[in-house]
């Protein structure tokens, strides 16, 4: 058997080299993703998506994602105005709107949302009460949404929504809660019950004034009353004796 020449032995090498550079030189970016240029240290364009052509040792690249991010924001301790220490948790939608800048300006853009997030959020919702927690969820997300989207604009982000998820309380302010809702109730009963003995007052005042202009009203009402009372079949009756009837009946002085 021949020996193999040097040629022959090299042959291997060159195109693990050729395969290397080639590996280092061509990038393929996805639809969704962007590359961040930047030539001997210095920032030259963005590029993609598809097939992008660097030079190995002058250019650098970074990938960045624009598809939408979900965050969860951790549960968070917050004192509303009224002094009531509740835990609430949120989730954050964003998404990269300006690659260049979400690399540049920023170290770690994940982070800085995610820590710009926890504090907005405790800051915004220690200025309402508890009610207003609970109740106006919607103007809420809205107001730490607008919050949010101004600070990162700078950053190349866009913060699409905020959305609050759950708000913890102590079991002595569910209590608390539960007895301010009964006492609501309840004080509910006694207004509904009060303008009903008013209004029930009112018909009264305005049927005596109509059977008090007339007499002969009053005595058909006695005679009504005195058949509704026969239908029950008691034992006894006992009925007032109408004065004006005493009237009729006495002759009148000679």
């Amino acid at each position: 058997m021949g020996s193999f020449g040097p040629g022959v032995l090299m042959f291997p090498l060159v195109i693990a080299v050729l395969v290397a550079i080639l590996a280092a030189t061509v990038r393929v970016l996805r639809e969704y993703e962007r590359a961040v240029m930047f030539t001997l240290g210095r920032f030259t364009g963005v590029k993609g998506p598809g097939l992008i052509i660097i030079i190995p040792l002058v250019q650098q690249v970074v990938r960045v994602d624009l598809r939408t991010v979900v965050l969860d924001v951790p549960s968070q301790d917050v004192i509303s105005r009224d002094n009531v220490a509740v835990k609430v948790n949120a989730v954050l939608y964003f998404r990269v709107v300006d690659a260049d800048r979400a690399v540049i300006q920023v170290e770690n853009f994940l982070l800085a949302t995610s820590q710009l997030a926890q504090t907005t959020l405790r800051s915004v919702l220690g200025k309402h009460t508890l009610d207003e927690m609970l109740a106006e969820r919607d103007r809420l997300n809205s107001d730490i949404q607008e919050i949010l989207d101004a600070q990162t604009e700078t950053w190349g982000i866009k913060v699409s929504s905020v959305e609050i998820k759950q708000v913890d309380l102590n079991e002595s302010m569910v209590r608390a809660i539960g007895r301010q809702a009964e006492a609501e109730r309840l004080r509910r009963a006694k207004v509904i019950n009060a303008e009903g003995e008013q209004q029930a007052a009112e018909k009264l005042t305005e049927a005596a004034r109509v059977l008090s202009a007339t007499p002969g009203a009053m005595q058909l009402r006695y005679l009504g009353t005195l058949g509704e009372i026969a239908i029950e079949k008691n034992s006894t009756i006992v009925f007032p004796f109408p004065v004006d009837l005493l009237r009729i009946l006495t002759p009148p002085p000679a």
